[in-house]
Parts: structure tokens; sequence; C-alpha cells
């Protein structure tokens, strides 16, 4: 009996869970536990970053894409630091640029000769910024209104001093103030598949009347329409639809 009852006492007084431990081994294990969580949170953090950042690379190249406005040349409708989105899919299934359409484009071999060289990886880098609008856009990427498309009679200028298409004086509320229509006399008629393209703020714009005497002429081919500019992003203040022009 007497042998029996410090064994009986000894198993109801056994430590519960947690109590009569050395505490270094529990806290080796909550310890353990917390930098694990951590570490994962931040892989998350990190491929949730990465899968975020292709998202809005595929996003830009095929359906929207933020563009920095560099220049004067879009003055008062676009100002420099402004980001507009262009719509990439505006003439992706079968519609073509129209006058007063504000376009951005690829002006190699219309506005520029050759793709400047450079090397590969920052050339990568510098489109990947670009494509988000983080950075200034390409130097052969352009933004300008269309003031001309696929045979039209493109004259500058009438008795009022105005451009006029096809015969009919243009009313181009955009231009920027003070500005003339232009100051370059010219008459084109537009080749099909082709646009003539005239920045807003016309005394500050390199546009299709000075490639006049180049191969090309100045004038843009459709196919290298890269979107339409349809919205103003950034900044928050300027939120809204680009201004169109004449039809």
């Amino acid at each position: 009996m007497d042998t029996e009852a410090p064994h009986t006492q000894r198993g109801h007084s056994s430590p519960r869970e947690g109590e009569g431990w050395p505490r270094s081994a529990f806290s080796r294990t909550t310890d353990g536990a917390g930098p694990g969580r951590r570490q994962l949170t931040w892989r998350r953090a990190g491929a949730l970053g990465v899968i975020c950042t292709v998202f809005l690379l595929l996003l830009s190249n095929f359906v929207v894409q933020p563009f920095l406005i560099p220049s004067r040349s879009m003055e008062p409708t676009l100002r420099v630091g402004d980001r507009v989105l262009v719509n990439k899919l505006a003439y992706r299934f079968g519609d073509q640029p129209r006058r007063g359409d504000v376009v951005v484009f690829d002006g190699t071999g219309s506005f520029v000769r050759e793709r400047p060289g450079g090397s590969p990886v920052g050339a990568l880098v510098q489109g990947a910024a670009s494509a988000l609008g983080l950075a200034e856009p390409s130097d052969t990427d352009f933004v300008k209104r269309v003031v001309g498309v696929g045979g039209d009679d493109v004259v500058c200028c009438d008795a009022g001093g105005r451009v006029s298409v096809n015969g009919v004086p243009l009313d181009e509320p955009y231009l920027h103030p003070g500005d003339a229509p232009s100051t370059v006399p010219f008459r084109i008629v537009v080749p099909l598949g082709t646009l003539w393209v005239m920045g807003d703020h016309r005394s500050q714009s390199r546009d299709s009347r000075d490639h006049l005497g180049e191969p090309g002429g100045g004038m843009v081919p459709v196919e290298k329409v890269i979107g339409r500019a349809d919205w103003i992003g950034w900044p928050v203040s300027r939120w809204g639809a680009v201004g169109g022009g004449h039809g």
C-alpha cells in the first residue's frame, strides 16, 4: 500500500502541457515559427510583385499603355509630364485612324531614319519602364494629331490662313493660343495607308511638315500607329478624355 501511494500521486500530479518543462524548449518552438512566417510573407510579397509587373506589362503591350509626354508639341491638349493612356485596341479590329485623333506612333522610317543603337539590356529596361509610364518614351515614338488620312488633299493655307482638307477649312480649337495653323505653306495628297500628322502647338512641333523633302514625305504608315491617346491618367488634376478635333 505504502509503495503504491507515491506512484499514484506522481501520476495525478504530472505536469500539464507547458508546465514543468524547460522554458527554452517552448521558446525555441515559438521563435522558430515567427521567422518562418515572416520569410514566407516576404516571398509571397515578392511573387505578388512579379505577377503584378508581368500583368501590367502584358496589359501595356496589348491593351492600354501609359505614355509619358516629353515635349510641348501637343500643348495645350497635352502638357509635359502628362501620362496619357493609349488605347491599343482602337485600330485592332479593322477601324482606321480618323481626322482629329491623337495617336502615338513609331516614327522609324518616317520621322527618324533608323532606330538608334545601344545596349540591348539598356533598351530592354528602358522599354519596360516606358511601357509602364515610368520613363520617357523611346526616341522613335511620337504623339501627334491626325490632320489628313489616305486620299486627302491637305493644303495650307487658304485665304483665311487655315489648313483645309479636301477644300474644307478646318476648325482647330485645340491649337495653342497665338499659334498660326502653319507658317510653312504646303499642299500634299496623302497616299493611301498613310497619315499626315501635326502637333497642336504648331510653333513647337516637328511633325509631317518638317519631313516633306525626305523619303516618305512626312507621311506616317498606318501600320506604325501604336494606338490612340484616349485619356489623361496623370496628374489627377487633369483626369479626363483627350480632346478630339475635326471629323
